[in-house]
Formats: structure tokens, C-alpha cells, sequence
């Protein structure tokens, strides 16, 4: 027999006025005291009616998550940080992979919407940001994490890519490379054109041009693009010593390329990757990567719509926190002549 509000109230020893208080975050009830009916509620497996909560106004106690791939091992990192995060407020989530696709946005955050979730957590790319304007003009707290929109008044969550690829940069320059390419993601992808930005202007500062040829974009299958595209820059007669990817995927089609033409890692070539994710310490060699706080950030976003849902308003606009570049086998001196 299914559990109901009555069998929680009686094993709790309390009305079911306060176990619909804990359940809604709302009442007197102490900490102690509604973790212990919260417990009751998660041992007798009782699950409170998501559809009945929206149609009253009610916490449906949801999030939603747009990403643009849950099979990126960044994203799914950031993901998973969200979910913990959400689970330990009693939220659920629901995660969309939008493929940084318009169209997919729009429909995705419709379909939140119409599911009533309490908030909203974006790290997808958005080239219309006129999408999101029936976003803005409902009640919904929403996060951008991951990602940045300028002229939008949304609490956001992200790494210092400018100072990311400033960080890349400064590593190859210091190692003595001059001949310098970069893998880069779709141009509408904030963090991207960031941490290029960051990359090409440390460079100009050293006095290195970066030639506008030597910038390949990257938009659907990373891991292929990212193989020939660097293979493309590695079958030019004047060819780089060394490539900054803008995302570890993009690192492994370019480790993928230099195996295919016989192009030794490190030896004829120096590829640092941006993510740090799993991908980096297991390939051959491992990969030298920028490393992003994934776990921190998914924290922080939930904890930002948690407090939106509280206080019915935000705080600090922007959350910014410092990447951390992560020397691993894949990055080294240029071979002399």
C-alpha cells in the first residue's frame, strides 16, 4: 500500500500540518526536528504529489539543468555536483543536453517550465538571447553556470576563462614556444572566445602573432573535429609546436591526429587541453589541462537558487572563481631544429 502524509504524521509523532510545512520549507520547525521527519519520509519511501504541489503553488522541489552534452565528461562533472548538491536540499533534477542549439533551448526551457520546477541552472549556449525572455519575465530563480551573457540580469556561476588561457599561454611561452595554434569551441560559446581571448592576447604581449588560420573552430563532434582540424595544422608546411584546445575533447582529437601522422607527444608537439576532466589522466600521455573548480561551481549555483527561493531575490551578480593549470606529460619544450 503506498505510503501516505497520514503514515508520516503518525510514525513522526506530529499533525500533518507540520509534516506538509517540512515538506513546503515552511513553519517553526527546527533543523534537528525536520530532518528527523524528512528521514521518517525517506525511510517509509513517501513521495509527495509533485503535480498536486504545482497546481497549488507549491515547491514541486525540482531544478533544471540545460547542458550542452552529458556525454562531455565536463558537463556530466557539473551535472553530478548539481545533483548532490540539489539532493542534499531534497531537490531532484532533470538534466537536458541541448547540443548549444536554439531551437533545443527554447523547447527545453518551455517544457521546465510547463513541469513547474522551482529553478533553472543554464550552461548551454545561447546565440538569441531573445529565447530566454519568457524566462526572464516569470518568477523563476534562474543561475547561468558555466557561461556568460552579457546584458542579462541573471546570477552567474563561472571560472576566469580569460585568465585560463592566459595561463595556457604563459606555460608554452615559458617552455619556448613561438609557433602557436589554437582548437576552439563554436564562437557562440562564451567560455570559448574567453579563453582565446586570454590565450592570444598573452601571446601579443610577448611580442608573438597568432595567425587567424591557426584558429580552428570546433561545433558538433568535438573529439572528431578536433582530429582534423589538428590534423589540418599538422600536414602545413610551417606547422605549430604546440596547440591550445579549449576543452579537453577537443585535446584528445588533436592527440588523436599527432598519432595518426607520426607526430610525437611532447617531442614535436605540445598540446594542453582546458577542464581538467577525467579524460586528462588517462591518456597517453597524460594531459596537461586547465583545471575548473566543476565541483565548487555546482555547489555554489544550487546553493544561489536556494537562497533566490528564500529571499526572492539574488545576491552577487557574478560569482567568479580561478582556474588552476594542471602540468601533466603532454607539454614541454619545442625540439630544436
Amino acid at each position: 500500500m503506498k505510503t501516505t502524509i497520514y503514515d508520516v504524521a503518525r510514525e513522526a509523532g506530529v499533525s500533518i500540518a507540520t509534516v506538509s510545512q517540512v515538506i513546503n520549507g515552511k513553519g517553526k520547525i527546527s533543523e534537528e526536528r525536520r530532518q528527523e521527519i524528512m528521514q521518517i519520509m525517506e525511510r517509509l519511501s513517501y513521495q509527495p504529489s509533485v503535480i498536486a504541489s504545482a497546481l497549488t503553488g507549491k515547491k514541486t522541489y525540482t531544478l533544471g539543468l540545460l547542458i550542452p552534452d552529458i556525454s562531455n565528461p565536463f558537463f556530466a562533472e557539473v551535472a553530478r555536483s548539481v545533483e548532490d548538491q540539489g539532493n542534499q536540499h531534497g531537490y531532484s533534477l532533470i538534466i537536458c543536453s541541448t547540443d548549444n542549439k536554439d531551437e533545443r533551448v527554447e523547447r527545453y526551457l518551455s517544457l521546465l517550465q510547463q513541469k513547474s520546477v522551482d529553478g533553472i541552472i543554464i550552461g548551454t549556449g545561447v546565440e538569441n538571447k531573445e529565447i530566454l525572455n519568457p524566462l526572464m519575465e516569470s518568477s523563476i530563480p534562474t543561475i547561468l553556470i558555466a557561461r556568460d551573457m552579457a546584458g542579462l540580469d541573471l546570477q552567474t556561476v563561472l571560472v576566469d576563462d580569460f585568465a585560463g588561457g592566459t595561463m595556457a599561454a604563459q606555460h608554452l611561452l615559458e617552455l619556448g614556444h613561438q609557433a602557436l595554434a589554437v582548437l576552439a569551441e563554436d564562437p557562440k560559446v562564451s567560455s570559448s572566445r574567453e579563453r582565446i581571448r586570454g590565450f592570444k592576447e598573452t601571446l601579443v604581449g610577448s611580442g608573438i602573432d597568432l595567425p587567424g588560420h591557426w584558429v580552428q573552430t570546433c561545433k558538433d563532434d568535438l573529439v572528431k573535429e578536433g582530429k582534423l582540424k589538428a590534423k589540418a595544422l599538422l600536414q602545413q608546411t610551417q606547422r605549430p609546436t604546440a596547440l591550445f584546445c579549449c576543452n579537453d575533447l577537443l585535446a584528445i582529437g588533436a592527440l588523436q591526429a599527432a598519432k595518426e601522422l607520426g607526430v610525437k607527444v611532447p617531442r614535436d608537439l605540445s598540446i594542453v587541453g582546458f577542464d581538467n576532466t577525467i579524460l586528462a589522466t588517462v591518456t597517453d600521455p597524460p594531459l596537461t589541462s586547465v583545471s575548473q573548480p566543476t565541483e565548487s561551481m555546482g555547489k555554489l549555483a544550487v546553493d544561489l537558487i536556494i537562497e533566490q527561493l528564500k529571499t526572492k531575490v539574488g545576491s552577487t551578480p557574478r560569482r567568479v572563481l580561478s582556474p588552476e593549470l594542471c602540468i601533466r606529460g603532454s607539454s614541454a619544450k619545442p625540439q630544436q631544429g
